[in-house]
């Protein structure tokens, strides 16, 4: 027995708390949505095995460095958010991975991402309204832009101790945007607006791709120095793609580069959801409040195309793009694409969503920023 009471404290299993367990409850659910859904399994899977392994009595994984020992394993990796690396080399990978030629031969699509841009400032005000400081507000409005790594980026800026349940509101309500965003725009558009065939976007060249990524680098930069990393980033990502001579980068940057980032980034993230942590009533009020982000942001793009429509009837633009302003490149665009054919099966409105879809990138970029500007330090 004495051999038995021995061996029974050598194991973590006395260490193990109700909230512990609790987690787990969380992780099998996210895992569910990753694994059997296939909701963003590239982000949501590391993101709940990093949850996983807070949630145990680990030994050597996420202490902290001491006199006589070394640091954790995720003590130094998560040192990516931290230091604000991983991110922006995310958005690199995106820059690399996108085609900004819809956007440019139809500009008119900017005002779609902006549009959507007004699910952040309605999710702000609503933060405000429920308790939560200019500070963290800020961090969880940016949940509205559909954005994970900016998400990531600004909460480790302005509100450290929420990057756990923002980040897990951003990238499950991210992939969720096929479920959430459907009804809203059958909602608030007619059977009549969903068969509106836009016309067949020009050919852009490459010298006008690269001349718009240096000119909006340049104006961002001077107008948001906040975003530097992420404006700066994204466009390099961009540049190495169009520029046609430095193809082995832009693939590396498409795949090598942004596979091990998310890997580190997703699993830093969940490291960080602790039941101390994620087990709090603000939790509840994070998620509640991206619903709301990704509610309105969605609106607000439908309602901006609406009221596009009515200026410009002579090129009138399919209201079902608007919703594509949200920056969860390209899953929206996707959405966006299949309401148009079930409503017209000859209807191809891919490209066409590709264009807001690109500006809300660029927009909810420019809206850490400034946020980081107004309410950092």
């Amino acid at each position: 027995m004495e051999t038995l009471a021995q061996l029974w404290e050598m194991t973590a299993v006395p260490d193990l708390t109700w909230r512990m367990l609790v987690m787990w409850v969380v992780v099998f659910f996210l895992l569910y949505l990753g694994v059997y859904r296939r909701f963003e399994p590239l982000l949501l899977i590391p993101i709940a095995f990093g949850a996983l392994l807070a949630n145990l009595p680990t030994q050597g994984l996420i202490n902290l460095p001491t006199e006589h020992e070394a640091g954790g394993l995720f003590h130094y990796i998560s040192q990516g958010i931290h230091l604000e690396i991983f991110p922006p080399l995310i958005f690199l990978g995106v820059g690399a991975l996108t085609d900004f030629g819809p956007l440019i031969a139809n500009p008119r699509t900017l005002l779609l991402g902006a549009a959507a841009q007004f699910g952040v400032f309605a999710t702000f005000m609503g933060a405000i309204a429920l308790g939560f400081t200019a500070a963290e507000a800020g961090a969880i409005g940016i949940i509205g832009g559909a954005d994970g790594p900016t998400s990531i980026f600004l909460a480790n800026k302005l509100a450290p101790d929420l990057l756990g349940p923002v980040a897990v509101a951003a990238y499950s309500y991210m992939a969720l945007v096929p479920v959430i965003q459907p009804p809203i725009m059958r909602a608030l558009t007619t059977e009549r607006e969903r068969k509106i065939r836009m016309r067949t976007l020009r050919t852009v060249t490459r010298t006008e791709k690269l001349l718009f990524v240096l000119l909006v680098t340049i104006g961002c930069i001077l107008i948001v120095p906040a975003a530097s990393s992420l404006i700066g980033m994204l466009m390099l990502g961009n540049f190495l793609r169009e520029c046609g001579v430095t193809d082995r980068l832009s693939k590396a940057a498409q795949n090598e580069v942004i596979n091990v980032v998310t890997i580190f980034l997703g699993t830093s993230v969940g490291i960080t959801m602790t039941g101390e942590t994620f087990l709090q009533l603000e939790t509840l009020k994070i998620m509640a409040l991206g619903i709301l982000a990704f509610a309105v942001a969605t609106a607000s793009g439908v309602l901006m195309a609406k009221l596009m429509n009515l200026v410009a009837r002579k090129r009138p633009i399919n209201p079902l793009i608007g919703s594509a302003g949200v920056s969860a490149v390209p899953m929206a665009a996707r959405v966006s694409q299949v309401e148009g054919q079930r409503a017209d099966p000859g209807n191809f409105l891919l490209m066409h969503a590709m264009g807001p879809n690109v500006a809300g990138v660029i927009g909810t970029a420019v809206v850490a920023g400034y946020f980081i500007a107004r309410l950092g330090g």
